[in-house]
């Protein structure tokens, strides 16, 4: 998801507040309500994934399980809203004292719906569905019409994503019979997960044309964008490094192009130029959606994507889906048009920060070309 850490702060600072607010109104003494809210911030910023790994490191080996900070995510995030939904009830029973027992009650449902939002988000996270998305362009070479494109994104192999969950997923897509198949970043959240792994489960891909794909931003985090590039390539799968590769189909020509994890402090595209070639169908992998405009511009006429994960928690106000995502990019999920070039970002597999999807489910995509 886009600046992950940012966000997990943003959660544990507000539900930390959130959990000394609830605190004071149930009436626990503060020396203990503090000293256990301030525990809770401490343990969770000690996770390897945010600032302390040294301290981590001393923790018992208990803790160092990816489920204790998730769970503390989860359960700041319920503070939140508990808060949230105490302070709309103070506001509206206020004016109306005679309704204020009905409010309390109405509060304390409402309370408990977070809670089994949370836990429904953990049960159905790996409840994958396949989409069938027919993207259409004008003047589309005949010998490209009908391609069948296969896209898979945001993997993050590991505690909360397995080699198994990622087996199903492969046969899944087998059973699609792709043309090609792409993947566009995000296989691991951190350097100690399962890397090989996962690459040797995408080996198992069947394609046509092979499989091919671009680095995330947690390949770059890792530090591992390298080796994954030079251990997949022995094992048949193909990551675009700022490079292109042509496909002839009959007299027509696909031209994929990949490129590394596009930074939003720096322009998009620099140098790309150079991939598009102008006789053919323009293909480009990736992983931020937010190269888009600068994609279409430059000639791509269909951009693979991914990272957002599909905003992973959609909370639905007045018949209108929102979630973090939406506050950094304008494209978080599902099909964009821009002229005649196309985006379509993948919701992704994995997760990451909370083991939760909400309105965002796992996602295997198999995009066919057509023409208007």
């Amino acid at each position: 998801m886009l600046l992950p850490d940012v966000a997990d702060a943003l959660v544990c600072v507000l539900g930390a507040v959130a959990q000394l607010f609830i605190g004071r109104r149930l009436k626990v003494r503060p020396v203990l309500n503090h000293a256990v809210t301030a525990a809770m911030v401490f343990i969770y910023f000690c996770d390897e994934e945010n600032m302390i790994p040294a301290v981590r490191r001393m923790l018992p080996a208990a803790y160092r399980s990816d489920w204790v900070p998730a769970l503390f995510s989860v359960w700041f995030l319920l503070m939140i809203c508990v808060s949230v939904l105490i302070l709309l009830r103070d506001r509206v029973s206020g004016f109306r004292a005679d309704r204020r027992d009905f409010f309390k009650e109405a509060t304390a449902a409402l309370c408990v719906t977070p809670t089994a939002a949370a836990v429904f988000g953990v049960i159905t996270r790996k409840n994958v569905q396949v989409k069938t998305v027919d993207v259409k362009f004008a003047n589309l070479p005949k010998d490209l019409q009908g391609l069948r494109l296969l896209q898979l994104s945001d993997i993050h192999i590991g505690t909360f994503y397995t080699a198994t969950d990622l087996a199903r997923v492969v046969d899944e897509s087998n059973n699609l019979r792709p043309d090609i198949a792409f993947i566009t970043g995000d296989l691991i959240t951190s350097a100690k997960d399962p890397l090989d792994r996962c690459l040797l489960e995408l080996r198992r891909l069947r394609a046509t044309y092979g499989t091919w794909g671009c680095m995330g931003n947690h390949e770059r985090f890792a530090d591992v964008e390298k080796y994954t590039e030079s251990r997949a390539r022995e094992l048949g799968i193909h990551f675009l490094r700022h490079e292109a590769a042509p496909m002839k189909f009959g007299d027509e020509r696909l031209n994929i192009a990949g490129v590394d994890y596009q930074r939003f402090h720096r322009p998009y595209l620099e140098g790309v130029e150079e991939l598009v070639s102008r006789d053919a169908f323009n293909l480009l992998l990736s992983h931020n959606p937010d190269v888009f405009p600068r994609a279409a511009q430059m000639g791509f006429n269909l951009t693979l994507a991914g990272h957002t994960h599909g905003g992973q928690v959609n909370v639905e106000i007045l018949r209108k889906s929102l979630n973090v995502a939406d506050f950094f990019t304008p494209y978080t999920k599902g099909l964009y048009t821009l002229n005649n070039s196309s985006l379509y970002v993948n919701s992704g597999l994995g997760t990451i920060g909370m083991p939760v999807r909400l309105g965002a489910p796992p996602e295997i995509t198999l995009i066919r070309l057509c023409s208007t």
